[in-house]
């Protein structure tokens, strides 16, 4: 059996224990409060000297809804932040792919801002699965798609696309 074809029935059966109304009101409760990121961490052991970290989250006071989702969802991490809220997580490229992608394609996510958001996610998504990233090319296409991504009012980033590349061991000449 080839991988694609386990990663299919992977995705069909984490997908197909997702009722309809419940798949609508977590897409919903996600087009409110979820959030796509990606964000780099410097990191001197690596060759390109960045850790490219892609993250969906949902962050809540309560619990409720996030315990569902890492129930019907079947992957991700739930953790209580300083500030005292509880986040619901997932970061891993191929989970993201096989899990949270795929949920997004069934159950669209009505606000064109976080629509648009998901989309450039899933550029990053597929970028790392394919590795793409371990070579310049590849971290410059993901940095661009980072600035990119959750554009506007309160987006902060600790490295510009600037310094990350003057930092970078093999930086473009």
């Amino acid at each position: 059996m080839n991988r694609d074809n386990q990663q299919e029935r992977l995705t069909t059966a984490v997908l197909s224990e997702i009722p309809s109304h419940v798949g609508w009101y977590l897409s919903g409760f996600s087009d409110g409060e979820g959030s796509f990121n990606i964000s780099f961490r410097k990191k001197a052991d690596y060759k390109i000297s960045w850790q490219p970290v892609l993250s969906f989250n949902v962050s809540q006071r309560d619990i409720t809804v996030l315990q569902m989702m890492k129930q019907y969802f079947q992957c991700g991490i739930i953790k209580r932040r300083k500030d005292g809220l509880y986040s619901f997580d997932v970061t891993t490229p191929k989970v993201l792919e096989e899990i949270i992608v795929p949920f997004f394609h069934k159950y669209p996510l009505f606000s064109e801002n976080k629509m648009k958001n998901f989309l450039i996610f899933e550029k990053a998504v597929q970028l790392m699965v394919e590795k793409r990233h371990l070579a310049q090319k590849g971290l410059i296409e993901l940095i661009d798609l980072r600035e990119l991504i959750n554009e506007g009012k309160g987006r902060k980033r600790k490295y510009t696309k600037a310094n990350m590349l003057l930092e970078s061991p093999e930086t473009i000449r």
